[in-house]
């Protein structure tokens, strides 16, 4: 775990990844915020990419809760069977379609305890669904964030929860909003697990990793 940054190194980073990109988007394809929950909820230990390909035909036919239920349960996993723990997600939504539809008049609630409340939808689930729809400051801390956060020591921390402490502690205001979408494509194209893109890195010579490939 590296030091954490000061502040001014880490207004430099972020200066730099809105310059090379000024408005990042989250990479699973959605229509409204019923299917962005259901897009997040179904991408735990799932590749983005493999969650849009199984979501492209489901959505086009189940874009609210009451057309999920009306879908029904085994059509539906029909549609996601080649995403992992298929079978439980399926039953997750489900049951978080009927929640929406008896306790919130079909719509998605717009708070994180509301969010975290639907089967299937942790506090990871819910940042995501509060940034990238409602576009509230939360910080999503995935497995490329928390890499990234320790190795760079942008946000260090032991947890995942001090990862996202420390990022909304120390990341200045006027970037908290884009800020998990810089880290998480950062992590996830060029401060990679095993191979990190060092010698591309635009943050290089300000990142705290020791060791640095050549």
């Amino acid at each position: 775990m590296a030091k954490q940054l000061g502040y001014h190194t880490i207004r430099e980073i972020f200066t730099r990844f809105q310059k090379a990109d000024p408005a990042p988007v989250g990479e699973l394809d959605h229509v409204n915020a019923y299917t962005l929950v259901v897009a997040v909820a179904l991408s735990a230990q799932a590749t983005d990419a493999g969650v849009n390909k199984a979501t492209r035909t489901l959505f086009a036919i189940a874009d609210t809760p009451q057309k999920m239920l009306d879908l029904g349960q085994e059509a539906l996993t029909e549609h996601i069977k080649t995403i992992g723990l298929f079978r439980q997600k399926a039953k997750n939504v489900m049951k978080l379609s009927r929640i929406l539809v008896d306790d919130y008049g079909g719509e998605v609630p717009n708070s994180r305890a509301a969010l975290e409340g639907l089967p299937g939808v942790g506090r990871k689930t819910a940042n995501v669904v509060l940034n990238m729809w409602w576009r509230h400051p939360a910080q999503a801390v995935d497995t490329h964030i928390f890499r990234l956060g320790n190795r760079s020591g942008i946000a260090p921390g032991k947890s995942v929860e001090a990862v996202e402490r420390a990022i909304e502690d120390n990341i200045p205001v006027d970037f908290q909003l884009h800020a998990h979408h810089w880290m998480i494509l950062h992590g996830r194209y060029h401060c990679k697990a095993r191979k990190p893109q060092c010698p591309t890195c635009i943050i290089r010579d300000l990142c705290a990793f020791e060791d640095k490939t050549t």
